[in-house]
């Protein structure tokens, strides 16, 4: 009788995780790979972040907490979410997980019974369908197409609501594409939803302030009010705040989720890390002058690689309105053979092939729901990505 549980075989290991850890063995083996596929800003933690780590750990606040969350740290999350958003939420209404990751996980493991659905647009965050999978869900995957800038429409969200329908996932900005909903886009949406009172909104905001060109983001309970009370507002201090080994997630919710999430998370990790619910509330109430500083190099690299990318034979890039990733399709590759002999026939072949020949490391769009594309994180110096990008042109061209 096999140790291992039925449940794990419904699951993948993240393929995003994996290319890293790839990249990061061939590293250690001599070999000059540069890795593109981590989500994660190479810019430092900001110093009076660190420092208020510090002066925690120094006044002895290296004890259990709430496990949702300390009391500090919660009315910093209801007042980021009452000044950026105009949402009022009160501190019975926050959970603090490890991780927006665990706060969406919680959610699921909370609320889903055995068949019921979970709306995900595709493409979308490689552990949205395995974590709804693991709480017994069906993930339901919509493509959203290049022709329509990655979003889901709204005719494609009404047919795809059945009676069994649980949750939709809206993530934007976008990992893996950096598309992002204008106030329009969200508001067709949110009709949508509002015409389904049976279907709970689980929005994924962690990109919320890396968007660019002027761009004005929105979360759903923002433009719908009247989603409020079935909405899980998810947000976390890992990406603006450069903050990811941190591992400090949130969500704002009607007080009922929450305490179901509470309950779970008491009885499996317990509190986030002391000292980084410590560094997050000065995140959240600190200076943020070095977000828009931070996004302006973010918005050069960006541009430095669509243009580049756009130069490769074979590919197209699209120039996303957020976050750190461009997700070009390699749509023009697919049929041509390597120099050695192999034929490119998926996106999965043309990221081996630029790990084996170019040695840069990207993640398929197979990972992602929706092909043939590859993803791109542009979260690195600057150089670096010439680099990179100069590689992927020379092995386009390489292929016959």
């Amino acid at each position: 009788m096999p140790l291992i549980a039925e449940r794990l075989s419904r699951i993948k290991p993240s393929p995003t995780i994996a290319i890293s850890q790839k990249a990061r063995e061939l590293q250690a083996a001599g070999r000059d790979v540069i890795g593109l596929g981590a989500g994660e800003p190479d810019f430092d933690t900001p110093d009076n972040i660190k420092e208020a780590a510090i002066a925690a750990i120094r006044r002895g606040e290296t004890k259990y907490t709430n496990p949702d969350g300390t009391p500090e740290l919660k009315a910093a999350i209801c007042a980021k979410f009452k000044r950026e958003n105009g949402l009022d939420y009160t501190p019975d209404q926050v959970t603090v997980g490890t991780g927006g990751k665990q706060v969406i996980y919680n959610a699921f493991m909370a609320t889903l019974n055995a068949g019921d659905e979970v709306i995900i647009p595709a493409p979308f965050w490689v552990s949205y369908p395995d974590m709804a999978l693991l709480a017994e869900g069906e993930p339901v995957i919509v493509p959203c197409s290049q022709n329509n800038g990655f979003k889901l429409r709204p005719e494609d969200l009404e047919a795809a609501i059945t009676p069994r329908t649980r949750w939709i996932i809206l993530n934007s900005p976008s990992n893996p594409t950096g598309a992002a909903y204008t106030h329009d886009d969200m508001k067709a949406v949110t009709d949508v939803l509002m015409r389904h009172e049976h279907v709970w909104v689980l929005t994924d905001d962690m990109y919320e302030h890396l968007v660019y060109d002027d761009f004005k983001f929105v979360t759903p309970a923002q433009v719908e009010p009247g989603l409020k009370d079935r909405t899980l507002t998810m947000n976390g201090v890992s990406k603006a705040y450069c903050m990811t080994g941190w591992r400090i997630g949130y969500g704002g919710g009607p007080a009922e989720l929450i305490k179901a999430i509470a309950k779970i998370q008491s009885q499996s990790t317990s509190n986030p890390s002391s000292i980084s619910q410590a560094a997050a509330v000065e995140a959240l109430n600190g200076p943020q002058d070095f977000i828009p500083a931070h996004n302006e190099v973010f918005k050069q690299r960006r541009d430095l690689v669509v243009e580049m990318l756009n130069k490769c034979p074979g590919l197209h890039c699209p120039t996303p309105e957020g976050a750190f990733y461009v997700y070009p399709s390699c749509a023009g590759t697919i049929g041509k053979t390597t120099p050695d002999g192999k034929k490119i026939e998926s996106d999965s072949d043309f990221v081996t092939y630029l790990l084996e020949s170019a040695e840069v490391a990207a993640v398929q769009g197979e990972a992602f729901g929706l092909s043939p594309y590859f993803r791109i994180s542009y979260a690195t110096a600057t150089e670096v990505l010439e680099e990179a990008c100069t590689r992927i042109r020379r092995a386009c061209e390489a292929l016959k």
